[in-house]
């Protein structure tokens, strides 16, 4: 029996998994990424994209009815190291179970296929 409000959502990956699959696409390309913070399976990610002399951006996962979204979580413009990793550390201090993926690429790609808002 169906009551219609679990049918419209999709399958959900662990996280573990689609981190796991993530860091992969970015090594096969050539980005240097890695786990800096294991989560819980269902936990959420943060991905900080560091750009070194060009700076960095953390961004968050967010889910829409329509499916997952980014949101640049330390704001439009990209931050110091320092400052990325204390939005992090206060984000943790929120949520334990909190995914953390370190991206170095000096042209700041980080190759997500969903929108970053």
């Amino acid at each position: 029996m169906s009551f219609g409000f679990d049918d419209e959502l999709p399958p959900r990956l662990k996280t573990s998994f689609w981190v796991e699959a993530h860091i992969r696409r970015c090594w096969r390309n050539d980005i240097p990424a890695l786990v800096v913070r294991r989560g819980h399976d269902a936990g959420a990610v943060l991905i900080k994209t560091n750009a070194f002399e060009n700076g960095c951006v953390v961004l968050a996962a967010a889910v829409r009815p329509t499916g997952r979204i980014w949101i640049r979580a330390t704001g439009t413009d990209p931050v110091t190291d320092a400052e990325a990793e204390a939005y992090i550390a206060r984000q943790l201090r929120f949520d334990p179970d909190l995914w953390v993926v370190e991206i170095e690429d000096r042209q700041g790609r980080h190759l997500l296929d969903e929108p970053v808002l």
